[in-house]
């Protein structure tokens, strides 16, 4: 079923929502790793990453716009990446990853700033979780000390602990596990 698809059935006058979390997201597979050189970079593999990581959550919130109606305060949680900061980019590389988490959280500030005008009762996180146990990390994780790599548990907790604690006033915000705001 499609997105629109999927929100159109959402769109019950009943159903009233509080938190929304668009928390899906690629970095790798078989034919797909992150690009150490610009020679690595392939047109193909930057579609595919931009699409999942940036086009998805993006169509995602446009439909959501008529769902999330009421005058119920709702957190719309979009999960990005530290990488993602153009500010904090001292390394580069894992150029499709890093420009599909910078173009969502361009595309993700923009709509905050449009749902204000018409659905003040909606705000934005992106949240960054840290390294997290997952199929999406695994390859990576040799080189991550155990006290930073966490597992899908905490970090559930860290994020519903940050949302119950946001700012109201603040339209979006891009923090980290520890609710510490990123640079954008």
């Amino acid at each position: 079923e499609s997105i629109q698809g999927i929100c159109n059935r959402l769109r019950e006058p009943a159903l009233v929502f509080d938190r929304v979390f668009i928390c899906n997201g690629i970095l790798h597979h078989a034919h797909l790793a992150p690009e150490k050189r610009l020679e690595d970079v392939a047109t193909e593999q930057l579609t595919e990453v931009m699409h999942i990581n940036s086009f998805q959550p993006i169509t995602w919130v446009k439909h959501l716009k008529p769902v999330l109606r009421s005058k119920q305060h709702c957190i719309l949680t979009a999960f990005s990446a530290r990488i993602g900061s153009i500010g904090d980019n001292g390394r580069g590389g894992w150029y499709a990853y890093r420009a599909s988490k910078a173009a969502l959280n361009m595309l993700m500030k923009s709509a905050a700033i449009e749902y204000q005008r018409e659905r003040r009762n909606v705000q934005f996180l992106l949240f960054h979780p840290g390294t997290t146990d997952t199929p999406l990390s695994k390859p990576f994780q040799r080189s991550v000390s155990p006290d930073k790599l966490f597992t899908p548990a905490f970090v559930a907790r860290q994020l519903l602990s940050i949302i119950d604690g946001l700012d109201p006033e603040l339209p979006i915000q891009y923090l980290d596990w520890k609710n510490t705001a990123i640079e954008w």
